[in-house]
């Protein structure tokens, strides 16, 4: 699926040394909810994007693409994870809506 995080309303009122943590924090929040798993990765591109403009400033929005793949080993707790990746966009976010896309 690709969806749009709303950021800024999830970290109003969050102290200025605790926002690009909590933003990362929330995504995942996020991520757990929208795709019903609790093991959930962040990208390295989307971790960078959010710390982009430096821990207090974060970004007010993002896109994000959210993909459920299976464990590789077979011993884990939970079978699947999700992986969260920045999904660079062109102009503004109105409009936008969560798509899911096959892949």
């Amino acid at each position: 699926r690709i969806a749009t995080v709303n950021l800024h309303r999830r970290i109003f009122g969050v102290g200025f040394k605790k926002r690009a943590p909590r933003a990362v924090t929330e995504i995942k929040k996020f991520a757990q909810k929208l795709m019903h798993t609790e093991d959930v990765r962040i990208d390295i591109g989307l971790n960078k994007y959010v710390w982009s403009k430096g821990i207090r400033n974060v970004p007010y929005r993002v896109r994000v693409r959210l993909s459920k793949k299976r464990q590789e080993n077979e011993d884990a707790a939970n079978k699947f994870y999700t992986l969260v990746t920045h999904e660079p966009i062109a102009g503004s976010f109105k409009g936008l809506q969560t798509v899911t896309v096959a892949e």
